[in-house]
C-alpha cells in the first residue's frame, strides 16, 4: 500500500481565520498543519511591536490559535508548523509555553532561530536586489534583516519529535515541504548529490506548499474569474485546502468534507500562478521550481491531482528582507454629500494644499484618492462624467502626507476640523485626525548561504 501524507493549510497571513483549520483537523484526516503568518508588511508590523516591548516581535495570533486547535490536534496526533515567530521566535515559544502550562497541557515545542542577519547586511552594505540602489541610501537606518530559510531546520525539528515548530522568516512553501521531506526521507542535500528525481520530488513538494500557503485562496476564496466567483459555494464556511501527497510527490488537492469553497481546475491554477514572476524559475531556498511542466487533472468533487513539477538545483544565495526607517505618514479621510459632492471634495483638497504651502509644512508627497471612485484601480479607473458625476450621492476623500518630520505628520490632522463649519457644505465625519505612523521601507538583498546557514539553530523545549 502506498504511503501518503495529508497536510492542511493554516493561516495565510497574520490575522487570518483559524476556524477552517479546525475543520481540516477534525474532518480532513490531516497529519500536519502548516501555517504562514508572515509577509514583508508583517515584518514591519512586528518590528514596531518589538520596539515597544522586547518580549514581542512575533505574530500574536499564534497563541489563541493554538489554544483553540490543540485539543483536537493532540487527540489526533496532528503536528503544527508555523513561521509565526517572526522577529522573535523565542518570544513566541515562551508565550505558547506559558499558555499551555496554564492549562496543564504538554507539548514538545521546537524553536528555529538564525534567520536574523542585520549585522551581516550592515557589514556588507549590499545594493538593493531589484533597483541596484546603493546601500548608502539606507545606511544607519536599517532596523531588521531576515533571511528566508528553507525546510532543513524544520525537518531537523520534526526528526527530534517536535509537536509544534516555531520559526522566524522561513520561505512560505518550505513550511509544507519540510514534513514531506521528513516523512518520505527525501534527499534535501546540496546540489552535488541531488539527482534529477530528487529535485523533481522537491519541486512537487514546493508546488504543494505554494498551493496551500494562502489558506482559503487555494480553495475558492479571492477567486477573480469574471462572474465565476459567484458560483463558489458557502464562503462563510470555507474549507482551507488540504494536500494528500504520495512518496513520489504526486498530490491531490482537496478540502474537508462539508465545508464551503471550491477546489477545481480553475481555483487551483489561479493559486498556482499567484505571486509568480517567472513560472519557469520559481526560486526557493531548497529548489528552483519550473511550474510550466505541472499537470492538473480535475477529479471532480473538490479534488484536483497535481503532477509533473520539474526541479532545478538551488542557488548559492538566500533572499533577505530588510527594513529601514523611512519617515512618517499621516492620513485623513472625510466626505461630502450631494449636491456637487465631487466638486466640494476637489475644493477641499485645494484648501489643504494651500495650507500646506502657507505653513511651509515639509513633506515629500501628498497622496489623494477618492474611495469608491478610484482607490482600487487608481489612474486606470475612469471617473464618472457629466450628469453622473454631478448626481453622486456622496464622495469620500483620502489624503496621505509623507514626511521625514514627525511634527509635520502629527500636525497634519489639525488642517481639517475647521472645514466642518468653514469649508464646502456638507462635510461628513473626519477619520484619522490623530493618525501618525512611522514608515518602514523594504530593502531586499541576496546573501551567500555561508553567511546564514551556519548560525541556524533548533532548540527543543517541553511545555
Amino acid at each position: 500500500m502506498k504511503k501518503s501524507i495529508r497536510i492542511g493549510a493554516g493561516l495565510g497571513f497574520y490575522g487570518d481565520a483559524w476556524e477552517p483549520v479546525l475543520a481540516s483537523i477534525e474532518k480532513g484526516g490531516v497529519q500536519y498543519i502548516a501555517s504562514d503568518h508572515l509577509a514583508e508588511l508583517t515584518q514591519a508590523i512586528l518590528q514596531k511591536d518589538l520596539q515597544r516591548d522586547v518580549s514581542l516581535g512575533y505574530a500574536k495570533d499564534v497563541v489563541p490559535m493554538l489554544m483553540h486547535l490543540w485539543p483536537a490536534m493532540q487527540a489526533r496526533g496532528v503536528r503544527f508548523i508555523c513561521n509565526a515567530g517572526g522577529l522573535n521566535p523565542a518570544g513566541a515559544a515562551a508565550a505558547i509555553r506559558a499558555a499551555f502550562s496554564a492549562q496543564k497541557w504538554s507539548a514538545r515545542v521546537a524553536v528555529v532561530t538564525g534567520d536574523e542577519v542585520l549585522q551581516q547586511v550592515n557589514d556588507l552594505a549590499p545594493a538593493h536586489m531589484l533597483s541596484a540602489a546603493p546601500f548608502d541610501a539606507v545606511q544607519g537606518r536599517m532596523v531588521f534583516a531576515n533571511a528566508y530559510l528553507g525546510a532543513r531546520p524544520i525537518v531537523s525539528a520534526l526528526q527530534q519529535g517536535a509537536d509544534i515548530v516555531i520559526t522566524g522568516r522561513v520561505a512560505d512553501a518550505a513550511l509544507f515541504l519540510a514534513p514531506l521531506v521528513h516523512e518520505f526521507n527525501w534527499n534535501l542535500g546540496d546540489t552535488v548529490d541531488a539527482t534529477a528525481a530528487d529535485l523533481n520530488r522537491l519541486a512537487q513538494g514546493l508546488a504543494v506548499g505554494h498551493l496551500l500557503e494562502c489558506s482559503g485562496q487555494g480553495s475558492g476564496g479571492n477567486f477573480g474569474s469574471l462572474q465565476a466567483w459567484k458560483a463558489i459555494p458557502d464562503l462563510a464556511h470555507i474549507g482551507y485546502p488540504i494536500a494528500e501527497v504520495e512518496e513520489n510527490g504526486s498530490a491531490v488537492i482537496m478540502k474537508a468534507p462539508g465545508t464551503g469553497g471550491r477546489v477545481n481546475f480553475d481555483t487551483v491554477r489561479q493559486q498556482l500562478l499567484y505571486e509568480v514572476h517567472n513560472p519557469h524559475a520559481y526560486f526557493s531556498p531548497d529548489v528552483v521550481l519550473d511550474l510550466s511542466t505541472i499537470r492538473l487533472e480535475d477529479l471532480s468533487h473538490d479534488r484536483v491531482r497535481m503532477t509533473g513539477a520539474t526541479g532545478h538545483p538551488r542557488t548559492g544565495q538566500l533572499k533577505v528582507v530588510g527594513g529601514y526607517r523611512d519617515g512618517f505618514k499621516a492620513e485623513v479621510t472625510w466626505g461630502f454629500s450631494w449636491p456637487d459632492a465631487y466638486d466640494k471634495a476637489l475644493a477641499a483638497v485645494e484648501m489643504v494644499k494651500s495650507q500646506l504651502a502657507d505653513k511651509a509644512v515639509p513633506h515629500e508627497a501628498l497622496f489623494v484618492e477618492f474611495p469608491g471612485l478610484n482607490s482600487a484601480h487608481g489612474a486606470l479607473a475612469p471617473l464618472p462624467q457629466g450628469q453622473a458625476l454631478a448626481d453622486l450621492n456622496e464622495v469620500w476623500v483620502r489624503m496621505v502626507l509623507r514626511t521625514q518630520d514627525k511634527k509635520a505628520a502629527d500636525g497634519f490632522g489639525r488642517l481639517f476640523p475647521w472645514m466642518g463649519l468653514s469649508g464646502p457644505a456638507y462635510t461628513c465625519g473626519f477619520h484619522g485626525l490623530h493618525n501618525t505612523s512611522e514608515l518602514l521601507g523594504i530593502w531586499p538583498v541576496l546573501l551567500d548561504r555561508s553567511l546564514v546557514e551556519p548560525q541556524v539553530r533548533v532548540e527543543m523545549l517541553q511545555t
